[in-house]
């Protein structure tokens, strides 16, 4: 008789035992290395972070905003650890110094070649079910912002050059460029 063999399972420990400088996420028990972002990338992020966050300042509000490397305890449990390119958190309980314990109310994830299914598909789906409110696919190749508007089950593509609305913050709006 052949024994089964046992697929690997990880814990967040195991991401913490990780090499200084690899970069991993975790969801449900396997591990998802990570490439290093491009130039665009990172250029991408800065301006998300920076627009959000200087609109946050601007009405006095109180979520706050972190970009990648940022750790969020998805579902707050062992198996289910991301580094989301962007975190929007409403409910400053849910911060510690090791990051963010539950659900952000607003993830952006700025698509790179090695990231493709895993935005669109795995982490659409984890994010919805954990609680996330509001989840951008911020796509450089195909030059589109999909909102995924998960109160209202809503799903809108817009174009680079659009006014892109943010649902948890009537009145504002990104134009990706």
């Amino acid at each position: 008789m052949e024994a089964l063999r046992k697929e690997a399972f990880y814990t967040i420990d195991d991401i913490y035992a990780l090499p200084d400088g690899e970069r991993a996420e975790l969801i449900d028990g396997q591990i998802y290395y990570m490439a290093p972002p491009s130039r665009t990338h990172q250029g991408l992020s800065m301006f998300l972070s920076s627009a959000i966050l200087a609109h946050i300042r601007e009405k006095g509000g109180d979520c706050e905003v972190y970009a990648a490397p940022f750790a969020v305890f998805l579902n707050d449990d062992e198996v289910n650890y991301v580094e989301p390119d962007i975190s929007v958190i409403c409910d400053t309980s849910k911060l510690d110094e090791k990051g963010c314990h539950g659900a952000p109310d607003w993830v952006i994830e700025i698509v790179s070649p090695s990231s493709r299914s895993m935005d669109y598909f795995t982490k659409l789906f984890k994010y919805r079910t954990a609680g996330v409110r509001e989840y951008w696919v911020v796509d450089p190749h195909r030059k589109t912002v999909t909102v995924y508007q998960f109160e209202q089950d809503q799903m809108n593509e817009y174009a680079f050059g659009e006014s892109v609305p943010v649902g948890i913050y009537e009145g504002f709006s990104i134009t990706v460029s």
